[in-house]
């Protein structure tokens, strides 16, 4: 049973990174054929996926994040992280990360969410 597992900081200051990192458990970030994503929810804008690191490390984001965001993995940890860079108060929303067996795309099956963990930017 793959399970994971959201960390980081729950308020950020504007203009700041924010830093999430997602612990899994039950199964290797590197097994083919996983995608390990990042997805945000907010009452303004619903569900919003940002984007993934792949079971190979390749990485791939939302266009209108990409200015912003990265993924990186730590395999010897079993551990992906966000860094999203110049927040402002719209990036508030409840972080998930979430595993697939296929590329996410909409719709797509996320089989694995974590709990989620709320993220604050102050004003």
């Amino acid at each position: 049973q793959v399970q994971l597992q959201e960390s980081g900081p729950g308020l950020v200051n504007p203009s700041q990174t924010l830093s999430l990192t997602c612990t899994v458990t039950g199964e290797s970030i590197t097994t083919n054929y996983y995608w390990w994503s990042w997805i945000r929810q907010s009452p303004e804008k619903g569900l919003e996926w940002i984007g993934y690191i792949a079971y190979n490390g390749n990485a791939y984001y939302t266009p209108s994040l990409k200015s912003r965001a990265s993924i990186s993995r730590d395999t010897s940890k079993n551990q992906f992280t966000l860094h999203l860079n110049s927040l402002d108060p719209e990036d508030a929303a409840v972080y998930y990360c979430a595993a697939s067996g296929e590329v996410p795309h909409v719709n797509a099956d996320f089989g694995s969410w974590g709990r989620g963990t709320q993220v604050t930017v102050s004003s």
